[in-house]
């Protein structure tokens, strides 16, 4: 019977709203038909979750369309199947996920919705905020950024909260100033622990002067691991063994694979 669902000739169809309904058909008969798919809870599907969400970034950075394609449609499903198993319990279901969405942009966005007006991305900003801080209550400007982000991230987007609400260095000579301060304090350290606590302040300061200076420091860091491993990669090439060739020869090919890849 659930043969039926899957035929050539609806999937073919280019209507997203058909393609819609035939992949939440699908997740559906494989939750009561497959003896994997019926056994897995949210706990279980945590850690594709983030694996096809890092898979999408990597082809967003390679800026391959086939693979982002491809990329999406499994982060789709993953948003699907925990909406499904969620409406199993009676605790929400795809629907609640949609509308939930849609009425946040419609209700964060005044200014295309409603009458507010703006002049430029920076308004656009402090109104979201100002929203969000109306629907938290009394909560934290932070409560809304997950510390599960990797580090330079969630440092960043913290900066961007606070930001928002006007707590920030006026300029970017400002923010190089602390960067220079936290140097002095960390070069000035004396044990490990304060050196550890001192090399995170001065972490801290640079992601603030790459925001300063519209640079993510996440997708910056990211890219220079990307030319790290091709250039060592490089080296690894061109010397016969590498554990036992010198520092000098090891140079000569590193500085050789910066020239090539610029």
């Amino acid at each position: 019977m659930h043969q039926d669902l899957i035929n050539p000739a609806y999937n073919e169809k280019n209507d997203s709203t058909d393609q819609w309904a035939l992949l939440v058909n699908v997740v559906r008969q494989l939750r009561q038909l497959c003896p994997w798919d019926r056994k897995q809870t949210h706990a279980s599907l945590r850690h594709l979750l983030i694996e096809e969400t890092y898979e999408t970034i990597e082809a967003l950075d390679h800026q391959d369309m086939r693979e982002l394609k491809i990329e999406l449609g499994d982060l789709l499903l993953q948003i699907i199947i925990h909406s499904i198993i969620a409406e199993e319990s009676n605790e929400f279901n795809l629907a609640d996920v949609i509308a939930g969405i849609t009425n946040k942009m419609v209700e964060r966005h005044p200014h295309v919705f409603q009458d507010t007006e703006v002049s430029e991305v920076k308004e656009v900003l402090q109104n979201w905020e100002s929203i969000k801080a109306k629907e938290r209550g009394g909560e934290s400007v932070l409560s809304g950024v997950p510390f599960g982000l990797p580090a330079l991230l969630c440092a960043y987007r913290m900066q961007e909260k606070v930001a928002n609400v006007g707590f920030d260095f006026p300029d970017q000579k400002s923010t190089w100033e602390k960067v220079e301060e936290e140097i002095h304090e960390f070069k000035s350290s004396t044990s490990n622990e304060e050196r550890s606590r001192e090399f995170g302040d001065l972490l801290f300061a640079l992601v603030n002067y790459a925001r300063k200076n519209q640079i993510n420091p996440e997708d910056a860091l990211r890219e220079c691991n990307r030319r790290f491993l091709k250039r060592f990669q490089h080296v690894e090439a061109n010397v016969d063994d590498i554990r036992n060739a010198t520092i000098q020869e090891l140079d000569i090919h590193w500085e050789a694979a910066k020239q090539r890849s610029g």
